[in-house]
């Protein structure tokens, strides 16, 4: 399925709601140190729900583990220092979806490294910094499942 990749996360709550999506969706959440919590933290459990066991979470100890381990997909970082919408892209089972730091987002040596497939963006209305990193992951991750048709979703009907 799609991996969620967050560098160096801050707010637990945001980490906790990935988890839950994760869970939800069949994603494979990847976390890159240093975090700016640790596991014990109750709103992260509080905002992960009974999700944490039904999710799968990798923690890497850099940007360099974390490519290593994805080498084989695309990875699109998303950021506000593009003109590519994120809904421009085809994406395709296996893709990465990499966030930065909730207070600065990705910085920009790892928005120029080689192993970026593209940068994207989440429009928003003008003058605003940024949508919640949860949601903006929900975004992302829902509009690349939508275009694999849900795949491995439960049934509709």
């Amino acid at each position: 399925m799609f991996h969620i990749i967050y560098l160096e996360p801050e707010i637990p709550g945001n980490t906790g709601a990935a988890i839950r999506l994760a869970a939800c969706t069949g994603a494979h959440l990847h976390l890159i140190e240093p975090l700016g919590f640790n596991f014990d933290d109750k709103h992260l459990k509080r905002a992960g729900l009974d999700y944490h066991d039904l999710a799968d979470v990798s923690i890497h100890g850099s940007f360099n583990d974390a490519m290593e381990t994805l080498k084989d997909s695309r990875i699109f970082a998303f950021t506000g220092h593009t003109s590519t919408a994120y809904t421009d892209i085809s994406y395709r089972d296996g893709d990465a979806f990499l966030f930065g730091r909730e207070s600065v987002g990705l910085p920009l040596h790892v928005l120029q490294d080689q192993r970026i497939t593209e940068s994207v963006r989440i429009p928003m209305t003008p003058h605003r910094r940024s949508l919640n990193l949860s949601n903006a992951t929900s975004i992302a991750i829902y509009e690349a499942w939508r275009q694999v048709n849900f795949e491995g979703s439960a049934s509709f009907s």
